[in-house]
């Protein structure tokens, strides 16, 4: 708490010393990614940074606008995050399910250390009953987004837990200049519709959006996919002086066919598209209300936000068949539910130093969860008997505090601190599992810019960044399923990083960018496949290059080409197994994307084709067992007519490929195999084949 005081104090004085000075003068450089409100309005609810100096803090930092977004054809809500160059969105299990994530190096899991914020709140469950982390993308409604905003790396002030890999912040628009309907079907039983209207009210806007979809999908046991969604606000003046209040409803139910073992594929026990558990599944919902709050003028600027959560998960899955429970099953139920309050708030203050531009914004976060989380076992979700149940409460606050100073016209740099103090509570019905535990940490943070020069810009970076880990993970005493005694873990785990890069848009069209990445963590969060949930692991390093271009070559035709490479390492021996290798499981090492975009969407015939490879990856410590590469193409061609009506067609694994969505290896029992016995054998969800999905859509 100490420190965190003194982050306080330094704060305020650098705050008084700066207000004396007047407006930031000098020149502004030229923007490497600009972006524009193409959707009729956008709120400034989650952006990031703020004042004068909105520019890349780093060469893989990027801003794109929705328009762009709603270029791409995708299967399901989150992969418009794959706009990011080197983020892989992907899924195990039924629609409803949170996504898995994959970028730098890392198998994400549901989320863990890539912080999603959605219209200025976190995504990020901590605490969770299917893994630290998880984040749940399934509410977005993509039509809504008017800027996605990636940050790679620990190297900004504003971002906090779950942010080392990076971070991506949703902003949904205000308004909409013409009221938007549209209606999808497609394979395997896809319905979607969905009207997003806006109307003046008073000196404001009123914006609504109402979404429903159904989805069966490929599988021998249907998903029976059933989701409703809405979002409703109301706003006051721009993004940098106004005001809006939002509401968000969402509820879905579904099946999942969660991944499978290849023997029991190869075997003929099951098709492709089969399942060794088919009452798997689960239902979620998401009720939120949020506000957020900015004024600015030429001497400085204030954002505010607040934002109730409310949200529910059941989830029933079953990984290993008969391994445990030769009778009854593996299957598991995992429910989380919670309540989250939290907010931030930030002023920025401008001025000069020695007749140069400086800023310096001072922030504060804060957020408390108060979880019920628990764990059974369960045959057709009937259920068994209970392994945990806990009540938990935890609470965390951050200060930062960042300065940007353009010391020329061609250098410029960014210091921040930030401070971050937890607090749990776990009321367990395990008594000896049960407690409390605080932890803080500060996390200093550097980068630099030169430039530009022909267009070009280069940039270092470096930091340092945490991820918190499962509260009930910190206080447990006893293992819930053995009785054995069960090692603590700590609260918050150091993360350090660096990177340089070059930025550049040399040639008329193109924004292109190189980016040699670092990072270190002292404890790996790792997905544990025969638990269905994340443990702490071992010192892990990661090191590699991206390489990322979009090239606007004319005003009916763009390209993207991005490709990364990382190499993934543990850096320490397993105390328990010192002979087991340092491959950190399911960390990617290749992935790359490509795509054009011919057309104008609100006039004429326009289309587009993209293609994502997702490398192979070791799914185990020794690299016995990998997994396969995976190449999709995903298409689109349409019609838009002079009224307003517009006609699509998206065709989804265009070229119908039998690849992996993704994979693990570790031990199962079918029930077909000895009692007692167990194979160690990759597990994994295949890639949907060829789906077709028309939309028809209007605006008036």
């Amino acid at each position: 708490m100490r420190r965190v005081a003194r982050l306080i104090s330094v704060s305020a004085l650098i705050s008084v010393w700066q207000s004396g000075y007047a407006n930031a003068q000098g020149a502004i450089l030229p923007e490497i990614e600009v972006t524009a409100d193409l959707a009729g309005g956008r709120s400034g609810q989650g952006q990031i940074g703020g004042g004068s100096f909105e520019r890349p803090e780093s060469s893989s930092e990027r801003t794109i606008t929705g328009e762009r977004l709603m270029e791409r054809p995708i299967m399901r809500p989150a992969e418009v995050l794959e706009a990011a160059p080197g983020l892989i969105i992907t899924q195990h299990s039924g629609e409803g399910k949170a996504n898995q994530y994959f970028l730098r190096g890392f198998n994400l899991d549901h989320g863990t250390d890539l912080a999603i914020n959605v219209d200025g709140m976190p995504v990020n469950m901590p605490t969770h009953g299917h893994g630290q982390g998880y984040a749940d993308l399934n509410f977005l409604i993509p039509e809504l987004i008017s800027t996605l905003q990636v940050r790679k790396g620990p190297y900004f002030a504003q971002e906090g837990d779950f942010s080392s890999a990076g971070s991506v912040h949703l902003n949904y628009i205000d308004k909409i200049d013409r009221n938007l309907w549209l209606t999808s079907l497609g394979s395997y039983g896809y319905k979607r519709g969905l009207a997003i209207a806006s109307n003046s009210l008073g000196e404001g806007q009123v914006l609504f959006a109402g979404e429903a979809s159904a989805y069966n999908g490929p599988w021998d046991t249907p998903d029976r996919l059933r989701k409703l969604n809405t979002v409703m606000r109301y706003s006051q003046g721009t993004a940098n002086n106004g005001f809006s209040v939002t509401g968000m409803a969402y509820v879905n139910r579904w099946n999942s066919t969660d991944q499978v073992a290849e023997r029991a594929i190869t075997s003929g026990m099951i098709g492709r598209y089969g399942s060794l558990d088919t009452t798997d599944g689960g239902n979620s919902n998401r009720f939120s209300l949020s506000g957020r709050w900015e004024q600015s003028d030429n001497d400085s600027s204030t954002r505010a936000n607040a934002y109730i959560i409310n949200s529910s998960l059941n989830l029933y899955n079953n990984f290993t068949y008969f391994l445990n429970d030769p009778i009854n099953g593996d299957q598991f139920h995992q429910s989380d539910r919670r309540t989250i309050l939290g907010g931030q708030a930030s002023h920025t203050f401008k001025g000069e130093v020695a007749g140069r531009p400086m800023e310096t914004e001072v922030g504060f976060q804060t957020r408390n969860d108060s979880i019920s989380v628990g764990l059974a076992d369960t045959v057709a979700r009937q259920k068994l008997n209970v392994v945990r149940n806990d009540s938990v409460r935890q609470t965390n606050g951050a200060v930062y505090i960042e300065n940007r100073y353009k010391l020329t016209d061609w250098f410029r740099t960014t210091l921040g601190l930030r401070g971050d103090t937890y607090l749990v509570d776990v009321n367990s019905n395990i008594s000896a599992n049960s407690g409390k535990a605080t932890d803080s940490i500060v996390s200093p943070k550097f980068g630099m810019a030169f430039g530009p020069w022909s267009k070009t810009e280069f940039f270092f970076n470096a930091g340092r960044a945490f991820h918190s880990n499962d509260a009930r993970g910190v206080t447990i005493s006893v293992d819930p399923r053995t009785g054995l005694s069960a090692d603590k873990v700590p609260l918050l785990v150091r993360a350090q990083g660096a990177e340089i890069g070059m930025r550049t848009q040399i040639f008329e069209g193109l924004d292109s960018s190189v980016t040699f990445f670092g990072l270190d963590y002292k404890s790996e969060i790792l997905f544990v496949g025969d638990a269905g949930t994340t443990e702490p692991s071992r010192p892990s390093r990661r090191y590699g290059i991206e390489w990322a271009n979009h090239y606007k070559y004319t005003s009916w035709l763009s390209l993207d080409v991005d490709l990364t490479w990382s190499h993934a390492r543990f850096t320490a021996p397993d105390p328990s197994m010192p002979l087991l290798g340092n491959n950190v499981p399911g960390a990617p090492t290749m992935i790359a994307a490509a795509g054009f975009t011919i057309g104008d969407d609100n006039k004429g015939w326009f289309g587009g084709a993209r293609l994502r490879f997702f490398g192979p990856r070791p799914l185990d410590e020794d690299k016995l067992v990998t997994s396969k590469a995976t190449t999709l193409v995903n298409g689109r061609v349409g019609y838009a007519f002079e009224n307003g009506m517009k006609l699509q067609l998206d065709a989804l694994n265009l070229f119908n490929v039998k690849a992996e969505q993704i994979a693990y290896a570790y031990d199962s029992r079918l029930s077909t195999e000895a009692a007692g016995s167990s194979t160690y054998d990759r597990h994994y969800h295949p890639v949907e084949p060829l789906a077709l999905r028309l939309t028809l859509s209007g605006r008036l």
